[in-house]
C-alpha cells in the first residue's frame, strides 16, 4: 500500500478519534452541581438547559464528524478526486481556470454535504434552547452570500497562489506568504465597510448615556475609534457579544442588540475595555505575527509536496498539477496545524488573563465586569465546567469560572 495512503489515512483517523475522546472527556466533566459563584443567576431549571445543551452539541459535533470522516475517507479510497479533476480537465482550460473548476466542485460539494447539518443545528438544535430567530429567508440568503464570497475571496487567493507556484520556481512559496500576508490585511480593512453589512446592519449608537461612557472611557485610553455600532444580531440569535473590527484610525465597536438589551452600562463598558486592553496589550499584533509565521511555513512544506507523484499515487491520479497538490497537502499538514492551533490557543487564553487585569486597573468596576461575564455565560448557556483536555485543545479562552477568580484576586 502507498505509504501516504497509509499517513493520510492515519491522520484522518486518528484527528477523528482524539475528537470524539476529548468531546466524552468534556461531556463526562459536565457538573450537575451548580457552582457556587453562580447561585442566583441560574435556577435548577435552567441550569440542567445548559447541561442539555452541552449534551445535544456534543453529540450533534460527534455525529457530524463521524459522518464527514467516513464520506472523506471512502472519497479517497474510490479515487474521487480523480474524477473530479477529469471532470475539470475536460473544460481544456488553463492551469489557473482548471484548478478553480477543481476546487469549486469539491469545495461546493463539502459545502452543500454540510447544508442539513447546518439546517438541523440552526432550527432543531438552537430553536429547541430558544437562541434561533433566522427565519428559512434569512438562512438562505447568509447561505447564498457566504457561496459567492468564498468564490469571490478564496478564488482569487486561490488564482494568485498557483500563478506563483506555475511561474516564481523554487520562490514561489515565499512570494505566496507575502501576497496572502498582504491581503489578509486588506481584508480586515475593507471586512467593516464591505463584507460584514452583507450579513448584518450597523447602525450608529444613539447618543445617550452608553454612547458617553464608551466615548469618555475609549478618551481615557487614548484609543481613537471611527464608530460606535449597533449591530442586528437578534434576526439570527439570542446570544450576546461585542467585537472590534479595523485597525488604527479605521478600529469600529460593534455592539450586539441583544448584549445592550441585557447589560447595564458599567457592564457594557467592561465588556469594551477588555477588548480594548489587548489592542493596548499588543495583544493583535502577536497574534497577527504568529499567524503570519504559522503562514510562512505552510506555504515552504507545502512547496516540498508540490507535485509530489508518491502523493498523487495515495489519491489514485492520473495526473499532477499544483492545483491538487495544494488539497493533498492540507491532509499531510494536519498534525502541524493541529500543533498550533494548540499554540494559539496557549497564547490567547494569557492574552485572556492579561486583558481583563487591563480592565480592572483601568476602569476600576471588577464587579461590573464579573457581572457581565457571568450574565454572558448564562445568556449563552455557556459550560462553566470544561474538561481541562478540552480547554487545552479548543479554548481560546479561559474558562469562566478561572477568569473570574483571577480578577477577584487582582482587585484594583
Amino acid at each position: 500500500m502507498n505509504v501516504y495512503l497509509i499517513i493520510i489515512l492515519s491522520i484522518l483517523i486518528a484527528e477523528y478519534v482524539l475528537e470524539v475522546f476529548v468531546e466524552r472527556l468534556n461531556l463526562r466533566s459536565a457538573s450537575g452541581l451548580l457552582p457556587s459563584e453562580f447561585q442566583g443567576y441560574y435556577d435548577a431549571q435552567k441550569y440542567r438547559k445548559a447541561q442539555e445543551y452541552l449534551k445535544d452539541n456534543t453529540r450533534f459535533k460527534i455525529i457530524k464528524s463521524s459522518f464527514f470522516t467516513a464520506v472523506i475517507v471512502v472519497f479517497i479510497l474510490r479515487g474521487g478526486f480523480n474524477l473530479v479533476d477529469k471532470f475539470a480537465r475536460s473544460f481544456a482550460l488553463g492551469p489557473i481556470a482548471t484548478g478553480l473548476v477543481f476546487a469549486g466542485v469539491l469545495l461546493l460539494g463539502l459545502k452543500f454535504i454540510g447544508v442539513p447539518f447546518s439546517v438541523y443545528h440552526t432550527f432543531v438544535i438552537e430553536e429547541k434552547f430558544g437562541f434561533n430567530r433566522s427565519s428559512v429567508k434569512t438562512f438562505v440568503l447568509d447561505f447564498i452570500k457566504s457561496l459567492f464570497l468564498g468564490a469571490i475571496i478564496g478564488g482569487l487567493v486561490f488564482s494568485v497562489v498557483l500563478w506563483f507556484f506555475g511561474k516564481a520556481g523554487p520562490w514561489a512559496w515565499a512570494y505566496c506568504w507575502v501576497a496572502v500576508t498582504f491581503f489578509q490585511f486588506f481584508l480586515v480593512f475593507i471586512a467593516p465597510i464591505v463584507i460584514l453589512p452583507l450579513f448584518n446592519k450597523y447602525i450608529p449608537l444613539e447618543e445617550g448615556e452608553l454612547r458617553s461612557a464608551i466615548e469618555e472611557y475609549a478618551d481615557s485610553q487614548d484609543f481613537k475609534i471611527k464608530g460606535i455600532f449597533k449591530m442586528d444580531a437578534s434576526r439570527r440569535s439570542s446570544k450576546s457579544n461585542a467585537f472590534f473590527t479595523g485597525f488604527g484610525r479605521f478600529r469600529r465597536i460593534a455592539l450586539f442588540d441583544t448584549l445592550i438589551s441585557k447589560h447595564t452600562v458599567e457592564e457594557l463598558v467592561s465588556v469594551l475595555a477588555h477588548e480594548i486592553g489587548h489592542y493596548k496589550k499588543k495583544h493583535i499584533i502577536r497574534q497577527l505575527g504568529l499567524t503570519i509565521f504559522t503562514n510562512g511555513l505552510m506555504f515552504y512544506v507545502l512547496s516540498l509536496f508540490i507535485k509530489n507523484s508518491g502523493l498523487f499515487a495515495a489519491f489514485k491520479m492520473e495526473y499532477l498539477s499544483n492545483y491538487a497538490s495544494l488539497f493533498f497537502f492540507a491532509f499531510l499538514y494536519t498534525p502541524i496545524s493541529l500543533i498550533f492551533s494548540v499554540m494559539h490557543n496557549v497564547i490567547s487564553r494569557r492574552h485572556e488573563y492579561e486583558a481583563d487585569a487591563y480592565v480592572l486597573s483601568t476602569y476600576k468596576k471588577p464587579e461590573a465586569f464579573v457581572e457581565a461575564l457571568k450574565k454572558l455565560s448564562v445568556d449563552n448557556l455557556s459550560n462553566l465546567t470544561p474538561h481541562p483536555i478540552k480547554v487545552f485543545f479548543d479554548y481560546s479562552h479561559p474558562p469562566v469560572l478561572q477568569r473570574i477568580q483571577a480578577i477577584r484576586k487582582i482587585r484594583p
